[in-house]
């Protein structure tokens, strides 16, 4: 399985992860690319290498282009670049605008919304890149007692949490949507300052997003501001599991260095990008963990529930199925069952509540075994089927034709798939030993 894995021992905020992605090889004119199509506002992408406590990696850098007479809000830049830089004193945390700044700074987060859904992005960036600036204005929502729609605040508001957020949403598109593990999370003490004055760290932000995704936090004596706010999101969204490394192979480390030098660590984000071997007792199974939501229906139309099936697997439900029940009062109902990954059980809970007529989801985390599987195909008279093998212990215990495969083949050659299917048991068979080309 393709993993990346964020050793995140110095935080993590928007422009690090950016720069450990450059650094393990996402191509920078795509990434300008894609974002250039997003009118945002004026700003410059500064993107260099450099170090950290001697340990080299990639800065990336949002610079805001702005006339100086706009400046009288200058405790938002540190030295005119990056507002949010990591681990700078002076820096805007999410505090509700003051009137009179440009337009570009007031955005709120439904005009955000509007902006990526008009865009141009893939479905998969746009879809990812609004739930991370949803965790985050339901956070900074809650602080200052506002509906998330109605939050204007710089930390979404700013050109650059704009182009930090979509560019990680577009960076994860770009290596291959991989799975996302992390170290745990740990924070720095101290006082950020902002608009409002001084904030203790971590930033109250930073502390509802992590707690709004179960996610555990510890705090280390290190005087600065670890994980913002976007970082916060970034790994809320992404992450599936907060610990050490467990039986990954490493094929490549990228660094994404922060704002400043800390005295005693490197201020780097390590990004290893490679695959996790599942290291298990049970001999060869593969196992990986999914969640199960239910909810009973007595009073749902049976075309609402087809349309969810439909919507739930477009969106990336692992299955979906309906189960009929005896329900009180001698109803008969339907048991709604989706299987989805644990990171995705907000959405699809959602999706549940909105498109059906349930009151409430109940929801729970499974672990799942799986027999090692590669896919093939096989040779047979209706031509090339592909296949689906799996293996226990290294062995072979079970050839399965791929269905859409040989619909195709027994179309084509205008025979019924039975036939087909028949065909490919044949070749299994006649091949002891199957001539299965992975």
């Amino acid at each position: 399985m393709q993993t990346l894995y964020l050793d995140i021992f110095s935080g993590i905020s928007g422009d690090m992860f950016l720069g450990a992605m450059l650094d393990l090889g996402l191509d920078e004119s795509h990434l300008r690319e894609q974002l250039a199509s997003i009118p945002v506002g004026n700003y410059k992408l500064k993107i260099y290498r450099d170090a950290r406590s001697s340990v080299e990696g990639v800065k990336f850098d949002v610079i805001l282009d702005q006339p100086e007479s706009n400046h009288s809000h200058h405790h938002h830049h540190h030295g005119h670049s990056h507002s949010h830089d990591h681990h700078s004193h002076t820096h805007s945390h999410g505090g509700i605008e003051d009137h009179g700044h440009d337009d570009q700074h007031a955005r709120n987060y439904a005009q955000i919304k509007t902006l990526i859904e008009e865009s141009p992005l893939s479905d998969w960036v746009k879809r990812r890149s609004i739930a991370v600036f949803h965790r985050i204005a339901i956070a900074e929502g809650k602080v200052h007692g506002l509906p998330p729609e109605k939050v204007h605040f710089h930390e979404v508001g700013a050109v650059d949490s704009i182009v930090d957020i979509l560019g990680a949403c577009i960076a994860l598109e770009a290596l291959g949507c991989p799975k996302v593990l992390s170290a745990p999370v740990v924070e720095g003490t101290g006082f950020v300052h902002c608009a409002h004055g001084k904030f203790p760290v971590p930033t109250m932000a930073t502390l509802s997003i992590l707690g709004e995704a179960g996610i555990s936090l510890t705090q280390c004596d290190v005087p600065y501001e670890l994980v913002t706010p976007t970082g916060a999101a970034l790994l809320a969204e992404f992450g599936e599991s907060f610990g050490p490394m467990r039986g990954l192979v490493a094929r490549k480390v990228g660094y994404g260095l922060g704002g400043r030098d800390i005295p005693g660590k490197p201020n780097v984000l390590r990004a290893i990008l490679g695959e996790t071997v599942a290291s298990d007792v049970d001999g060869d199974l593969e196992s990986d963990t999914v969640a199960l939501l239910e909810t009973n229906l007595d009073d749902c139309r049976p075309e609402i529930i087809g349309h969810f099936m439909e919507l739930a697997l477009k969106r990336g439900a692992l299955d979906v199925y309906y189960t009929p029940i005896q329900m009180k009062k001698h109803r008969p109902g339907v048991l709604l069952s989706v299987l989805c990954q644990p990171k995705d059980v907000s959405e699809f809970r959602d999706l549940i509540l909105t498109e059906t007529t349930a009151f409430g989801v109940r929801s729970a985390t499974m672990e799942r075994r799986k027999l090692k599987r590669s896919f093939g195909s096989i040779k047979t008279p209706y031509g090339e089927i592909q296949t689906k093998t799996g293996f226990l212990d290294g062995d072979i215990i079970r050839v399965t034709p791929e269905y859409e495969s040989c619909r195709q083949a027994a179309e084509a050659a205008q025979v019924s798939i039975q036939t087909v299917y028949a065909a490919v048991e044949r070749s299994i068979r006649d091949d002891r030993n199957p001539s299965i080309t992975s």
